[in-house]
């Protein structure tokens, strides 16, 4: 299975997600420059954490007219695998393949730390190595990572979010919420289930010596879903 990554002006996370696929995973990958079009036969992209163009405009917000973007919006029209991590998170959103909107954290500082959630699907591509209902140690690293939706909208996407903050016990609980998200939400994917966007860091949590490797299952889902498509 071959990776692509997108590499935009600000990525901090690219290497760390290249060094996942090719070190870890021990499957090819490329890396994609934001300014072109080619998408060099992947099966499945990825758009890494990071301050792309800097955040000036809003995060993601510039980052969703690059060139690369109309290839990767192509991509997961036609059924191709798509994860944004973080900042690729806010992407996915200003680009419209994936509902909501990003605010500043609750607040208003920018938190590094790692944080527990909860797994509440493991029919997605991106999740099936998981058991419903685990409780997995991802860290998150943003300023503005409050998933935002109103009401109408979370009722009609309740059954594609995919990750949520909680406390050790599995309880969604305001402290467990770091950034004050809507209903505690930290991952989701669209309506056909190939694209999906979460906050905290699957690459930065996908060895032990990092301190957990929780995070290597969200890749190894990706694997399991393109051996068996």
């Amino acid at each position: 299975m071959k990776f692509g990554v997108v590499v935009f002006p600000g990525s901090n996370c690219d290497q760390d997600c290249v060094h996942v696929v090719g070190e870890v995973l021990r499957q090819p990958v490329v890396s994609l420059w934001h300014q072109d079009t080619a998408l060099h036969g992947v099966d499945a992209i990825v758009l890494p954490g990071g301050f792309s163009y800097g955040d000036y405009l809003r995060t993601g917000a510039i980052a969703r007219f690059s060139p690369i973007m109309r290839s990767v919006e192509a991509f997961a029209k036609d059924g191709g695998l798509v994860i944004g991590i973080c900042n690729g998170f806010q992407i996915l959103l200003e680009a419209g393949l994936l509902p909501g909107a990003m605010l500043r954290n609750k607040g208003l500082r920018f938190i590094c730390r790692f944080v527990t959630l909860r797994v509440e699907r493991t029919d997605t591509p991106f999740t099936n190595r998981f058991q419903k209902n685990q409780i997995i140690r991802l860290p998150i690293a943003h300023n503005e990572g409050r998933f935002a939706l109103d009401a109408a909208t979370l009722s009609s996407i309740e059954k594609r979010v995919v990750l949520r903050y909680c406390d050790e016990n599995g309880q969604l609980t305001e402290s467990s919420n770091p950034n004050g998200s809507t209903d505690a939400i930290a991952g989701i994917v669209n309506q056909a289930g190939n694209v999906m966007g979460m906050m905290p860091h699957p690459e930065r949590a996908a060895e032990e010596i990092l301190g957990s490797s929780d995070g290597r299952l969200i890749f190894e889902s990706m694997l399991e879903a393109f051996r068996h498509a």
